[in-house]
């Protein structure tokens, strides 16, 4: 009867502690406007490595001034698993992202979308990782 007990306060503290992880993590929709869609081309700034999504930061010139967006990327667990190192997307690369959804928070340079090298490939976090 002991045990039956220690066992359901473990699964119960078990449950406690995970539950805030799983209210943690968003649907994009919930962030980013899909119906919001910006396209553009610039170099890369540098990558913020960090959880829960890396971001790279991407310099646009648009007339006189430069816009730096940031492109939400994958999980850096995930990229990691995957082969993909901060190092494979060195600053200065041009990068371009088409049809990438903006962010619902006004002011905000955030996007969501795929980040494509001049050849065509994905680049850096992008879905189906550096392969493409």
């Amino acid at each position: 009867m002991k045990v039956n007990r220690v066992i359901a306060a473990l699964m119960s503290a078990g449950l406690l502690l995970s539950s805030g992880a799983l209210m943690a993590h968003h649907s994009v929709s919930a962030e980013f406007d899909t119906n919001k869609r910006v396209t553009f081309t610039g170099t890369v700034k540098k990558i913020d490595w960090m959880n829960p999504h890396i971001y790279t930061h991407v310099e646009v010139k648009e007339g006189d001034s430069v816009i730096v967006y940031k492109v939400e990327g994958g999980a850096p667990n995930a990229l990691y698993r995957q082969g993909i190192r901060p190092e494979m997307l060195p600053a200065g690369t041009v990068v371009t992202c088409t049809n990438c959804s903006r962010s619902k928070s006004a002011g905000s340079m955030n996007v969501n979308g795929r980040l494509t090298l001049p050849d065509g490939r994905a680049a850096l976090g992008a879905p189906g990782g550096p392969q493409n």
